[in-house]
């Protein structure tokens, strides 16, 4: 989670970068893999920060888009964001962001992923984000897929069911990985790349959340609400 004083004036944040870039290493470095810097981002940061482009829903760090909103619009290059991001992983301030979350490569990607993706819409997800109810099918199973691009998120928001056993089931096509759980009445496996990831219970007419019981994904809004009557 990257501090709060990331909303410092672009001075600043300037002089900051410049650090961060002059203190790189020149050599034996691998080019940065934004691939790899949104799944990272996505699973270690995302439960504190909210990021558009991933998806990402946090409350204890900034917003990310609008941290560097104003910076962008004065004209400081994305690189040089990248070394302020970078700079906040390997020296965080505020004592929220625990130390070591990401290192070497891993953190390059992070910075560099971040850098790019801030004030960008997600890609690839369901567009306006989950919308729709998941109905039970006639074994009263219910299918709750995940967002396919990569987000903290399914792409419905509810589900209903007949009481009884009840299963839900999720596919994951995403990279990041998840799973799907019932409030108290036990999880499924955590799945990525095309696997199902699936839990069933016997419920009773009433109302339950369905949640990916990954750490953070569910404080970051992977979370829905089962009807079953």
């Amino acid at each position: 989670m990257l501090s709060k004083s990331i909303r410092s004036p672009l001075a600043a944040i300037v002089v900051a970068a410049t650090a961060a870039l002059g203190g790189a290493g020149c050599g034996g470095e691998d080019p940065p893999d934004v691939a790899r810097g949104k799944e990272l981002f996505t699973q270690r940061c995302g439960a504190c920060h909210i990021l558009q482009n991933a998806g990402t829903k946090g409350v204890q760090g900034p917003n990310l888009d609008l941290a560097f909103q104003q910076s962008i619009q004065d004209g400081l290059g994305r690189s040089t964001i990248a070394g302020v991001v970078a700079q906040q992983i390997d020296l965080p301030q505020g004592g929220q962001m625990p130390a070591n979350i990401v290192n070497g490569q891993d953190a390059r990607d992070v910075a560099e992923y971040v850098a790019s993706a801030i004030g960008k819409p997600a890609e690839g997800g369901a567009a306006g984000g989950p919308s729709g109810t998941a109905e039970a099918d006639a074994k009263n199973v219910v299918s709750i897929p995940t967002d396919p691009g990569g987000q903290l998120a399914y792409q419905v928001k509810t589900a209903t069911a007949k009481a009884g056993k009840v299963t839900l089931s999720s596919k994951n096509d995403a990279t990041i990985p998840h799973n799907i759980a019932i409030k108290g009445d036990g999880e499924g496996p955590v799945v990525q790349g095309g696997k199902v990831s699936e839990v069933s219970d016997t419920l009773k007419a009433g109302t339950y959340e369905f949640y990916c019981s990954v750490p953070g994904h569910e404080q970051a809004g992977m979370k829905g609400t089962l009807k079953v009557r």
